[in-house]
This record gives C-alpha cells, sequence and structure tokens, in this order.
C-alpha cells in the first residue's frame, strides 16, 4: 500500500514540476496565465444605443400580455366578410380539432380531454369581451384544457378568430 502511495505523490510532484517549467519557458502557457489576460470590465466603453423600434412600445405580444382583457379592444369588426373568412380559416387550421367543426367542443382530439373543450356558441363564450376571448385564445386558461397558443397563431389571426366566433352567435336550444 505504502508504495502506491508513494507511487501517486510522486507523481504529483513530476506534473507540479513540469507545469511549473511550462509556465516559466512559454510566457503564452494558455492555462498558467490567467493573471496576465486582459479583463473585461463593464462600462469601459460606451454603452450601445438600441434602435427606438427594437422593443415594441405601442404593439407587440408583450403589450397584449400586459394589458387587461377590459382594455384589449378588438382591432376587427365582425361585420367585415374578409376578416370571417380569415378567422373560419384560422379556426379550421388552428381551434377544429378541439372544439371541433360544429364549435361544440366535439372535435377529434378534443374527444380525449377532461373536460370536452367548452362550446364555443355557448352563452358563457359569447358574452366573454374580445379582450377575454383574445387572452384566453392567447395565454391559456389556467386550470383549463385550453393550450396558450400565442407562440403558434400570429396576433392578427387569434384577433380574426375571435371575430369569426362572435359572429357565429349563441347557439339556438
Amino acid at each position: 500500500m505504502k508504495k502506491y502511495v508513494l507511487f501517486f505523490i510522486f507523481l504529483g510532484v513530476i506534473i507540479l514540476v513540469v507545469y511549473e517549467a511550462l509556465i516559466w519557458y512559454d510566457t503564452d502557457f494558455r492555462y498558467g496565465r490567467m493573471w496576465e489576460t486582459p479583463a473585461v470590465k463593464p462600462h469601459e466603453e460606451p454603452m450601445l444605443v438600441m434602435d427606438e423600434k427594437a422593443v415594441p412600445l405601442k404593439e407587440g405580444e408583450a403589450v397584449f400580455k400586459a394589458t387587461t382583457a377590459e382594455a384589449l379592444q378588438s382591432l376587427f369588426t365582425g361585420a367585415d366578410p374578409e376578416v370571417l373568412k380569415l378567422g373560419k380559416v384560422s379556426y379550421d387550421l388552428f381551434c377544429a380539432q378541439c372544439h371541433g367543426r360544429n364549435y361544440d367542443g366535439n372535435g377529434t382530439v378534443g374527444q380525449s380531454f377532461f373536460p370536452l373543450p367548452t362550446d364555443l356558441r355557448s352563452a358563457k363564450v359569447q358574452s366573454l369581451s374580445d379582450g377575454a376571448f383574445f387572452k384566453e385564445i392567447s395565454y391559456g386558461i389556467p386550470e383549463g384544457r385550453q393550450p396558450p397558443l400565442a407562440t403558434t397563431i400570429d396576433a392578427m389571426d387569434r384577433w380574426r378568430i375571435v371575430a369569426y366566433i362572435k359572429s357565429l352567435g349563441v347557439r339556438s336550444p
């Protein structure tokens, strides 16, 4: 056992001697000269000026998320047929799998959820403000099955979906 301990001590001493010899011999030895490398100190040079359009102040996802549902106003009216047409296309692409072609929550994917997705023509959904509906689509429903879709669906398409769903009205019994 003493042989092994002496061997490892001897090996350590050899490695230390070789390391010190390299530092003394080679002034560019990259592992031994860290104290001689130039340090990067913050604010030695003037800070870069950010382009004023880099952070949106009047639009953008962060503004939508920070604004209360009551303060959000729809960008579209339900009377524009082009908006409703594009809203239906977006609904069919992003929403129909869960909420169904009849907007009743009986979509193919939605059948595997518990509870089932909401009937979008129910009085509860149709009574939501446009801003509340937009936020539910965008950021999900806490403790609900609606996933946040802000990163999946463009903001304008989300507004068109809101206009389209609201144009359907309450389902008659």
